[in-house]
């Protein structure tokens, strides 16, 4: 099949532990994934931050992307995001500008606000965290120009700068389920992100809000977005609806405060869906594409041409690993991905 040229894929893994897996191995799967959406020709990596689970092992984003960097060779790597609010604006400069020195050119800095994991855990990870919107954009603030190298009078910008300076810097993207952060975005001149995987309504119009509005930054001329949803790519439709049956069962459990594993095939069998049940699996489904190479084309090329993106991250999650790594394969050869052998990868040193 013959494609734009236009389109081009994305991955944000969760690091999910399989049911009867650990955390180790959920984080070595993403070292896997990583090297293979690399290889396939992904344009980027991003890794989520999750707290007080035991269902994902993706809590660090900034320390995992920095063995990422020396397992991959092309890929953009970054953060899907960092839960600003948790930490201070000095220290994700730091750790980016790090990363932007070891990884020069490659590194995205997404950014979001909210828990990350329950309230109390946020309260513990920052005991003066107040959820405000405009502590956010002040901290927002604060990092630009701590990553610009501002120097503004009367301020700590006067007399603290961020570490190691860099001859790149990593492109800033906040992340939003709502729209909300896509109004801050546009105000300060970063990338926007919309979560169609955590809300399957009205990110093309929170898109559009923020193209509107966009004012350009020194490090963003124009408006650049994207859009992330759940993906599950099989070789057959019959196997893409039982990935599908397992996922729509872990969304429901997760609406009504279930957390746990993704369900197994068994328990997807025995599971008896109410009516209630039923009109939950409609408002979610559109947070999630599923089909053959073909029907998930054609579904990635209309979620483009609604929001009139270039770029759509797949977020993949499966009972076995194997199915999450196919999943990755079919769509970048239906999509003509620019892959490359194994050997043909140079590590940066």
């Amino acid at each position: 099949m013959t494609t734009s040229p236009k389109l081009r894929l994305n991955v944000l893994d969760q690091s999910p532990i399989r049911p009867g897996s650990t955390a180790r191995e959920a984080v070595l799967e993403t070292v896997a994934l990583a090297r293979l959406a690399d290889r396939l020709g992904y344009g980027r990596f991003w890794v989520s931050e999750h707290h007080n689970t035991d269902t994902l092992a993706g809590s660090t984003p900034e320390v995992l992307l920095a063995y990422l960097g020396s397992q991959t060779s092309r890929i953009r790597l970054g953060s899907g995001g960092i839960m600003l609010p948790h930490y201070s604006a000095l220290k994700v400069a730091e750790n980016f500008r790090m990363l932007e020195t070891l990884f020069p050119g490659r590194i995205d800095l997404g950014m979001g606000r909210a828990p990350g994991g329950d309230r109390l855990t946020a309260h513990a990870l920052n005991p003066h965290n107040t959820f405000s919107e405009q502590d956010f954009v002040e901290q927002l603030m604060d990092l630009q120009a701590y990553l610009r190298d501002d120097r503004v009078p009367e301020t700590i910008h006067e007399r603290v700068m961020a570490i190691p300076k860099a001859a790149t810097s990593p492109e800033l993207w906040l992340l939003s389920s709502s729209g909300q952060s896509g109004l801050f975005a546009a105000h300060l001149g970063m990338a926007f992100s919309f979560a169609q995987f955590i809300n399957g309504h009205g990110g093309a119009q929170a898109v559009r809000t923020y193209r509107e509005r966009f004012r350009p930054s020194a490090e963003l001329p124009a408006p650049l977005a994207n859009m992330a949803v759940f993906t599950l790519c099989a070789d057959t439709e019959e196997k893409a609806q039982e990935l599908r049956a397992a996922l729509d069962l872990l969304l429901l459990r997760f609406g009504k405060g279930e957390r746990g594993a993704l369900p197994t095939p068994e328990e997807v069998r025995s599971y008896r869906f109410t009516a209630e049940d039923q009109l939950h699996l409609r408002q979610n489904h559109n947070r999630v594409v599923s089909g053959t190479p073909e029907q998930v084309h054609a579904q990635f090329t209309a979620l483009a041409a609604e929001y009139q993106v270039d770029e759509i991250t797949a977020v993949t999650i499966t009972a076995d690993f194997q199915d999450r790594l196919r999943s990755y394969e079919l769509l970048a050869e239906v999509f003509e991905l620019d892959a490359i052998s194994e050997r043909q990868l140079v590590f940066q040193e």
